[in-house]
């Protein structure tokens, strides 16, 4: 049996790291949605284009990783509206935002609506982002439970 589940990448491009994920995801015939950093996917064009040729969804994550808890609701704003021309000048017109950390405000909330965003939040955390190898972050998501249709992964 499998489950339906959506996997889900932060904070690239990577000049190498995106690449293997690609490759990796082509080798599976599988879809991700990848939520860019402005700044990296400008110094990247070319990873953008490679994820939008796999079929994979590029959604906005930030221009500058900074937690909306922590900025005024004009720093959200010209964090999304610069990051938001960065990706239209390669190419990209997102349809989904991830905010840094997961951390959304009313702000977040006010501006997706405005820009035509869906959030996105993630119920599984594979705990990548701290380094943890293969193993570990396999039994990271076995002590959440498994996988289980519906589950966006991290």
């Amino acid at each position: 049996m499998t489950a339906d589940i959506a996997l889900t990448y932060d904070d690239g491009p990577h000049p190498v790291w995106t690449s293997l994920i690609l490759a990796t995801l082509e080798r599976h015939d599988a879809r991700a949605t990848f939520f860019v950093q402005a700044r990296r996917a400008a110094e990247h064009p070319e990873l953008i284009e490679a994820m939008a040729a796999g079929g994979h969804e590029v959604g906005f994550h930030c221009l500058d990783h900074v937690r909306h808890s922590q900025r005024g609701g004009d720093g959200v704003e010209a964090d999304l509206t610069v990051g938001l021309e960065m990706l239209d000048r390669v190419g990209v017109r997102p349809r989904a935002w991830r905010a840094p950390w997961g951390v959304e405000t009313e702000v977040t909330r006010r501006l997706a609506a405005e820009h035509g965003l869906r959030l996105w939040g993630w119920n599984v955390d594979t705990h990548d982002w701290r380094g943890d190898d293969a193993v570990q972050m396999l039994a990271a998501l076995e002590a959440q439970g498994g996988l289980r249709d519906g589950d966006v992964i991290l």
